[in-house]
């Protein structure tokens, strides 16, 4: 496999290059110099289409990027393994708490989407049809969300946490010491079983901010189901939920 890198600038705090070229296919390339990086890292985006190269300050240029280029196979193969973005417009197919639905435009329907015999369907202006989308679908994650947060906590003899939605790529929920919660919005989209696994975890942080024998032995008192089918859902089909309206940087050909 051929492999080339194009168009590097680097400095003494950051460090970027705007392509890699990986059998003819160039990608966008992010790459950094990090104080806590203790080795090269160089890893695939592939819901946004990028490669990333992570570099410790120690790292000279020319290591960076003989080591990217010896990963170029491996580079290649993520890629080809990648999921295509699915773009939420009218016609588009996206899942709602573990279903299949189609969204429907209209001018005849309510700005406001209702879901109707498998259909998500709302009207209003066609050109923001995806940022009204995106709000519904947040707005029905807080809501679900808060939901199943009272539940755990009660289970758990806890106090109700402050909660915040957000689109976190490496982790579906978080809990910090401040006693707050943050889970992806998402998992509005992914079966019941399995977002509300994600919210028992993070309730049970609350409790013991480790994974220790006693998480788990709490996790699996106040969850109702098997958290091992649950993440092993979310391994299999994580990332298509990641592709739900994503805008994808078309790699270039030669």
């Amino acid at each position: 496999m051929n492999s080339t890198f194009s168009m590097l600038r680097f400095s003494s705090t950051r460090t970027e290059a705007r392509a890699i070229r990986l059998d003819g296919i160039s990608y966008p390339i992010e790459l950094r110099r990090s104080k806590q990086a203790r080795s090269i890292i160089v890893s695939a985006d592939t819901v946004k289409g990028i490669v990333r190269l992570t570099v410790p300050v120690s790292a000279s240029k020319n290591q960076a990027l003989r080591f990217a280029q010896s990963k170029a196979d491996w580079l290649n193969a993520r890629f080809a393994e990648a999921l295509p973005p699915v773009p939420i417009e009218n016609g588009s197919q996206i899942a709602f708490l573990g279903e299949p639905h189609i969204i429907c435009w209209s001018p005849e329907y309510a700005r406001k989407p209702l879901i109707v015999d498998g259909e998500i369907r709302l009207g209003g202006p066609s050109e923001h049809l995806e940022s009204r989308m995106l709000r519904w679908l947040k707005a029905q994650a807080r809501s679900i969300f808060t939901e199943d947060l009272q539940f755990y906590c009660t289970k758990a003899a806890v106090d109700l946490p402050k909660l915040a939605v957000g689109d976190a790529r490496r982790r579906w929920g978080s809990c910090s010491g401040h006693r707050s919660i943050r889970l992806s919005w998402r998992l509005v989209m992914a079966p019941a079983h399995v977002r509300r696994s994600v919210v028992a975890h993070e309730v049970a942080h609350l409790v013991h901010m480790d994974h220790s024998p006693r998480f788990y032995a709490l996790l699996d008192r106040i969850y109702e189901s098997d958290r091992r089918i649950a993440d092993r859902w979310l391994k299999d089909h994580g990332r298509g939920l990641h592709m739900v309206g994503v805008e994808r940087q078309s790699p270039t050909t030669d």
